[in-house]
């Protein structure tokens, strides 16, 4: 593909993630567990999948797979300090684990990267989520 354009286009095009595919043993459940623990929209059915929409609009599609095997995934998300605290309150309501870092090294920790907070804990599917306050190297 050639810089700055897709097939006939010659100007510049802006790049954005639309949507991802999130494999979950009950999608549903799982959309769901996402919509309440960040406090975004209900999800809503679309084709097989559970959708639920971030505030910047990217849908993350939950799929389900019940008892199939799927490969789990790392899914970061930049929030504000209020969100951070509201996310991070339900984490500790609902006894979810959280480390400070990726590799699940530094438990019941929060880290302090470039100047904000970040934290990571799992989803019912073990994915990996992140919350952060500021992006990374900024």
């Amino acid at each position: 593909m050639a810089a700055g354009g897709r097939g006939g286009n010659t100007g510049p095009v802006a790049i954005e993630l639309n949507h991802t595919i999130v494999p979950a043993r009950d999608g549903e459940l799982s959309a769901r567990w996402f919509a309440e623990l960040f406090g975004v929209a209900e999800p809503v059915r679309f084709a097989v999948f559970w959708q639920v929409t971030t505030d910047n609009g990217v849908d993350l599609d939950f799929d389900t797979h019940g008892d199939d095997e799927f490969t789990t995934g790392h899914y970061a998300f930049l929030v504000d300090d209020a969100e951070f605290d509201a996310i991070f309150g339900h984490i500790g309501r609902l006894g979810i684990p959280y480390w400070a870092d990726p590799a699940r090294q530094q438990a019941g920790r929060i880290n302090h990267h470039d100047g904000g907070r970040g934290v990571y804990f799992p989803s019912p599917d073990d994915h990996l989520f992140e919350i952060i306050t500021r992006p990374y190297g900024g």
